[in-house]
């Protein structure tokens, strides 16, 4: 456990958790820096070094969003599909954090993943 539930990030996890306890892994990060600002895990996954290599997928997509001169449009979220799992990196309203959740693609719905992320973007946008 990497988080306190006295910050928002930390209780976006708790929330996270609540909601889908059997998640693999999870973290709230800070796009600025590639930190995780608070994360968990259920797994051999470590939230800490996804959140750094999936921050540079974010900016990556950014600009090519800006070289495509794609005005007016922002990033809702970016999933990553894998044999068993899914990466699902929700992009917070302030475009500064964005949530990492790591789910087994069999015991987990992606609509039920995308609105439990969706209702923890008012607490994040603080």
């Amino acid at each position: 456990m990497a988080y306190s539930t006295s910050t928002p990030a930390g209780q976006a996890v708790q929330n996270i958790i609540n909601d889908l306890p059997s998640l693999l892994a999870v973290a709230i990060v800070d796009i600025s820096s590639g930190m995780s600002l608070a994360s968990h895990s259920n797994s051999g996954i470590n939230p800490e070094t996804a959140a750094a290599y999936n921050t540079e997928v974010v900016k990556q997509k950014l600009k090519a969003m800006n070289a495509l001169k794609l005005q007016g449009e922002t990033i809702d979220d970016i999933l990553i599909s894998l044999t068993n799992q899914l990466h699902l990196i929700k992009l917070v309203a302030d475009s500064k954090k964005f949530i990492y959740l790591v789910v087994n693609s069999r015991d987990t719905n992606l609509a039920i993943a995308r609105e439990v992320l969706r209702a923890q973007n008012e607490l994040l946008s603080a």
